[in-house]
């Protein structure tokens, strides 16, 4: 299990890292996306600057998970980012739902075996 933790671990931070780089460098090219909520959405996104505090998450709790140091914090940062990204998948742009869905899995296996760290918030 401790190989599957750090296999997990290591996975969900390379992805969080680079797509978060993405957003501040573009180093990934987009190909023309045709109108629809989802590019109205994502561009509100950019226009705005929100997009750039979430990518100072993704990769802010990307190189949590990659360092292996304060896993629980970068669980934390990540949680409502891979909430968004499936809820996003599953409401405006169904063609990403399988990677969405595999983040989650990842994700929720990293917060069972670091269910320990989190067992305060649950106590009454």
């Amino acid at each position: 299990m401790k190989v599957a933790t750090i296999v997990a671990r290591v996975l969900l931070g390379l992805m969080f890292v680079v797509f978060g780089s993405n957003i501040f460098f573009h180093f990934i090219p987009m190909p023309e996306q045709k109108p629809s909520l989802m590019t109205d959405f994502a561009n509100a996104l950019m226009k705005s600057g929100y997009m750039y505090v979430v990518g100072f998450l993704q990769v802010a709790g990307g190189l949590l998970l990659l360092i292996g140091r304060y896993v629980p914090l970068g669980l934390m940062l990540l949680g409502p980012v891979i909430v968004n990204i499936l809820l996003t998948h599953i409401f405006l742009e169904p063609n990403g739902l399988p990677m969405a869905i595999v983040v989650s899995v990842l994700a929720l296996f990293l917060l069972w075996r670091y269910r320990a760290n989190f067992a305060g918030l649950v106590k009454p």
